[in-house]
């Protein structure tokens, strides 16, 4: 039983680089974009600030994941091993496409289409889920009116201004932005790894009720801010440029609204999609300079990858569920 478990906790450790990997175009398109920081500079910067969110904040959206989602009690190792592979996938499929997708969906419906693919539907906790798929649409919708809000704002402060010295004082202030979103994407997205650990460890009798080890929380920040480190380009292009161009005054009120996003709903325990967030916070800055400043026929594939993650790694986590199954047997 070790071995499966270690097994398992590997798997996941993968994916939560691979959700680094995919998502460090969300910490790193915008400051990138605007040119504050190179591609190798940013994705340094935004490792440290994913690894240092480690010793900060309480474990509420891991206790949603691990928990909240799926009876504990009624699962086993190759449940979560399905549901992990299948997240993996969704993740590397997209990130070849070039779609900034959640990572957090992929998880979640990953999770879920395994438990469903072994016990059926009364396996699910109905009220996490009702939160997951509300927020699922209510994070992006604060994301880009925050986003909008922060532009008015700060235009509106810098109005007198002369647009060289703007820019010159929002290259700065964009390295405090993007260290403050960064930092929230560490806190809300490892959390979700730590979740399915602390869920495996539970359901193989290693610990006796749900909680988070200290060590699991250090193993999961470590591997996301690698998978940050070694983020790929495709989808940085995407979201920094072909979404809307954005100035450093842009980048910093997009990066901001994000991790405010981000940190209120880490506080709640609400697995938020980073990349929606983000996305829909640089639309609001877009929008704000103009309607057509946004380049919406990109936005709208995004968006309909959105709406796609949950039930297509659902069947994802499934059909790895019925592989995983014809192997054990």
């Amino acid at each position: 039983m070790l071995e499966i478990v270690l097994v398992v906790i590997f798997i996941a450790l993968v994916f939560d680089f691979l959700n680094g990997f995919h998502d460090s175009a969300n910490s790193i398109a915008t400051i990138v974009s605007t040119q504050v920081l190179t591609p190798q500079k940013a994705v340094l910067f935004a490792a440290f600030f994913n690894f240092i969110a480690a010793f900060t904040f309480d474990v509420a959206v891991a206790k949603t994941i691990g928990s909240g989602l799926v009876k504990i009690g009624e699962i086993d190792a190759w449940v979560l091993t399905a549901g992990l592979l299948g997240a993996i996938f969704w993740n590397l499929f997209t990130w070849y496409l070039g779609l900034p997708v959640s990572s957090s969906h992929a998880l979640i419906g990953g999770y879920g289409g395994a438990a469903v693919a072994k016990l059926g539907w009364g396996v699910l906790i109905l009220p996490g889920w009702y939160k997951v798929i509300g927020f699922m649409f209510l994070a992006p919708i604060i994301g880009l009116v925050l986003g909008a809000f922060n532009m008015f704002v700060t235009t509106w402060i810098v109005r007198n201004m002369k647009p060289r010295k703007v820019d010159k004082v929002f290259r700065k202030l964009q390295l405090v932005s993007a260290g403050f979103y960064s930092f929230g994407h560490g806190t809300n997205d490892a959390q979700k790894t730590m979740g399915i650990i602390a869920g495996i460890l539970v359901s193989s009798k290693f610990i006796e009720s749900f909680y988070v080890p200290f060590y699991v929380v250090i193993l999961c920040h470590a591997a996301i801010a690698l998978g940050t480190m070694y983020g790929g380009w495709r989808i940085v292009k995407t979201m920094g440029m072909k979404i809307t161009k954005l100035k450093p005054i842009g980048g910093f009120c997009a990066e901001f609204a994000g991790a405010t996003t981000l940190l209120g709903t880490a506080l709640l325990g609400v697995p938020v999609s980073t990349t929606q967030t983000i996305t829909c916070a640089i639309v609001g800055v877009g929008s704000l300079q103009r309607l057509s400043a946004v380049r919406w026929g990109v936005a709208g594939k995004i968006v309909w990858a959105w709406f796609l993650t949950i039930p297509l790694s659902m069947l994802s986590g499934a059909i790895f569920y019925w592989l995983v199954s014809l192997l054990v047997k």
